[in-house]
């Protein structure tokens, strides 16, 4: 029975596509494409072509184009906002010629004439209407997860572990529009053990997590909160807790890269290992601090990506006690969704306790998996 309900459930996909009629664009040379329409600036149209696959292409080269697909047509100097009016906006079928383009809207009226010239995008209805939608809190999240193992047996027993998960989320999640908000989620971790008989084990254990969302007054100009915990044994850390807010500005904004900088005050509160009596004990750590961070992304070809970010953290109330800490990861796609990642995390604490180097640097390689 359920086979059954499954084929005619494909069989009628197949009947449905079979009745749709291909897009058809015809350039300025007389060369005709067959596929469907995706989108367009005011300046390019992206098509996919059944031969010749996803294509750009200017608008000036264009004689011709005509669709069975929905489209909805922004013109330029539009600003949308949440609650407008979209049926402002033209939507339906879409057609052009002497670089103007009709739309034809469902309900039968007059079809709208808009100069190639006067046009700002052309996205798919069910993404227009979408971007003005509310999200699930599960919609929209972007990432990836990574894990590396390395394990020796022999003399020496040694085993190191390395995870990460990185997760964004942009609403609304269209590139035509601008974002409303963006919530960020990082963690990753080393842990480590040497050990060999007759000998005090030796650990490595450093963890790092934060979130922060961000609040957009503008197209590049945001809010943002944030928090971070770090655990480092290597520096003589157990517990460094940050909250904080302030204000980013997206200084470079491509479809293949961006640049943010952000700065904020925030509290951070310092919990170091305590030594055995004896000696005396560490004394804890609350300050009041600004934290300035940059962060760099950048998509190259075959969708190898790269992240970078530099956070810089000087106290105001105990001038000694800054801190930094700064990333580099670059991830090449393998099969599908995994992807091998290299990474290094360079950590720095000013006044850390007697006995503890105040740097902490690592170079880390996993396999991730790509959250989308």
């Amino acid at each position: 029975m359920r086979a059954a309900v499954m084929l005619s459930a494909l069989i009628a996909e197949v009947a449905l596509q079979a009745q749709t009629p291909p897009d058809i664009m015809i350039l300025n040379d007389g060369e005709k494409l067959i596929g469907h329409l995706v989108s367009s600036t005011g300046t390019s149209v992206t098509f996919k072509s059944d031969l010749a696959g996803e294509i750009k292409m200017d608008w000036s080269k264009i004689k011709e184009l005509h669709s069975s697909a929905k489209f909805a047509v922004a013109e330029k100097g539009v600003v949308f906002r949440r609650h407008d009016d979209l049926t402002k906006v033209p939507q339906g079928t879409v057609s052009m010629s002497d670089q103007k383009i009709e739309v034809s809207p469902a309900n039968g009226t007059t079809p709208q004439s808009i100069p190639v010239a006067n046009t700002q995008n052309l996205v798919p209805e069910e993404s227009f209407l979408r971007a003005f939608q509310r999200p699930k809190w599960s919609d929209y999240w972007h990432g990836s997860a990574g894990l590396g193992v390395a394990l020796v047996a022999a003399t020496q027993d040694s085993r190191t572990i390395t995870s990460s998960v990185s997760l964004v989320r942009t609403v609304p999640n269209e590139t035509w529009i601008d974002p409303r908000y963006r919530t960020t989620i990082d963690f990753n971790s080393a842990y480590g053990s040497l050990s060999e008989p007759g000998q005090p084990t030796v650990k490595t254990d450093i963890l790092h997590a934060d979130a922060e969302q961000d609040e957009y007054l503008s197209s590049r100009l945001f809010g943002f909160g944030q928090l971070a915990f770090d655990h480092s044994i290597s520096q003589g850390l157990d517990l460094q807790q940050t909250y904080g807010g302030g204000l980013g500005y997206t200084v470079l904004k491509a479809a293949l890269q961006e640049l943010d900088l952000k700065g904020q005050i925030a509290y951070v509160s310092q919990m170091f290992t305590q030594p055995l009596p004896p000696q005396a004990p560490v004394a804890n750590k609350h300050l009041i601090a600004a934290v300035i961070t940059e962060t760099y992304n950048r998509t190259f070809k075959r969708e190898v990506t790269l992240h970078e970010q530099l956070s810089v953290t000087p106290a105001f109330n105990e001038a000694k006690a800054y801190s930094a800490i700064g990333t580099v990861d670059l991830s090449i796609p393998v099969f599908k969704k995994l992807a091998f990642t290299i990474g290094t995390v360079d950590a720095y604490l000013n006044d850390p306790p007697l006995g503890f180097k105040k740097n902490s640097f690592q170079f880390v390689t996993n396999l991730s998996y790509t959250i989308n």
